[in-house]
Formats: structure tokens, C-alpha cells, sequence
């Protein structure tokens, strides 16, 4: 799966945007013209902060919808169904930060429980913990801003999935790695998926 260029992540965001704008907003007005990467199938992330502060985050880890398609549908439900956040208003709008997470494939992480933490890479992996029919993820920007390191990745991880730290030294419970593409709106982009 190829990386996008700078300008196909700017356009990403700018069409996060213009959803927020068009359907929360109530502004008129069309969507950025969107080049054929964003026909692929591509898992995305879309998050929302407001002065620095988590304000919604939602997404599709597997490449189950065409880009466009998974921006348009994450940024609407990070902005209005992320069971955490009472919704966006119009009002908070200008307030907003976006960042597009562009996902790879996500990963089945075959080393042994012990050998775990060794295998992942804070700064460019993120993770998905599965077990006891519960499933947790983590992008690859969030032990960077929290400064934990693999071991802590993964202890949050399984506790993002509602279960308890530690659960990913179990053979049972699976660890899946996945590399992100991340673009905020000003145009810059904090880790490459190479």
C-alpha cells in the first residue's frame, strides 16, 4: 500500500473539514476534488481535539470502504457518536483541530508473549489487543504524546480493550501491529508508514 503525498493528506483533511463544515456547520459549499487514491480501501482514523484536549476520535482499522468514503464516515461520527463526548456544535467548529491517521493493514504480531514488547516500536506501530471477545486500539501517535514505552503501550492498550493490564503476556489474547499516516490541518505530517 503506497504512502500518500503531502498534498493527497492535506486534501485529506481538508475533506474531514468540509464534512464537519457542511453537515454540523450548515455551510454550503463542495468538497474538495479528491484524486483516485481516495477510491482504494484504506483504514482511517479521523481524531478531534479542542485546546489540546481530546474532543472525539473514531474510525475503520481494516480497509473495509474506499478512503473518501471511511473520511467522510469517520469524521462525522468522531464529531457526533463518540460515546465519550457529548456532540460538536456548530459553535465549536472554529475551535476544532483535525487529524487523518491513514492506516496500514493491521498485523498479527507472531513473536511470544515474553518477546512482545521487543517487536513493537513506539512512534510507528499502533495496536490492537484481542481476547476474551473484547478489542482495544491505540494509534501509533499516542505513547509518543504520553511517552510510555512498549510495555506501557501494551498495558493501555489491553485496557483500552476493558481489560486488565498485563492481559498481553497471555497466549490467548492476540496483538495486531498497524503503521499510520498522520496529517493535521495545517499540512504537516508526523510519521510515515515506510
Amino acid at each position: 500500500m503506497d504512502a500518500l503525498t503531502r498534498e493527497e493528506g492535506d486534501l485529506a483533511v481538508r475533506l474531514a473539514r468540509s464534512v464537519l463544515e457542511h453537515t454540523i456547520g450548515g455551510k454550503s459549499g463542495s468538497e474538495p476534488v479528491l484524486p483516485p487514491v481516495f477510491q482504494e480501501k484504506r483504514g482511517v482514523f479521523v481524531t478531534l481535539t479542542k485546546n489540546g484536549e481530546l474532543r472525539g476520535c473514531i474510525g475503520f482499522p481494516y480497509p473495509h470502504l474506499p478512503l473518501g468514503q471511511a473520511i467522510r464516515d469517520a469524521s462525522y461520527a468522531a464529531a457526533r457518536e463518540d460515546p465519550r463526548f457529548h456532540p460538536v456544535g456548530s459553535g465549536e467548529l472554529p475551535g476544532i483541530r483535525i487529524e487523518v491517521t491513514i492506516l496500514t493493514v493491521p498485523s498479527l504480531l507472531r513473536a511470544s508473549p515474553a518477546e512482545r514488547p521487543g517487536d513493537i516500536q513506539v512512534g510507528k506501530h499502533g495496536l490492537i489487543v484481542r481476547g476474551y471477545g473484547r478489542s482495544g486500539l491505540l494509534l501509533p501517535q499516542v505513547p509518543v504524546e504520553w511517552k510510555w514505552n512498549s510495555r506501557e503501550f501494551l498495558d493501555h492498550t489491553c485496557m483500552k480493550a476493558g481489560l486488565p493490564a498485563g492481559c498481553w503476556m497471555e497466549r490467548g489474547v492476540e496483538i495486531y501491529t498497524f503503521e499510520g499516516q498522520i496529517f493535521h490541518e495545517e499540512g504537516t505530517e508526523r510519521c510515515d508508514p515506510r
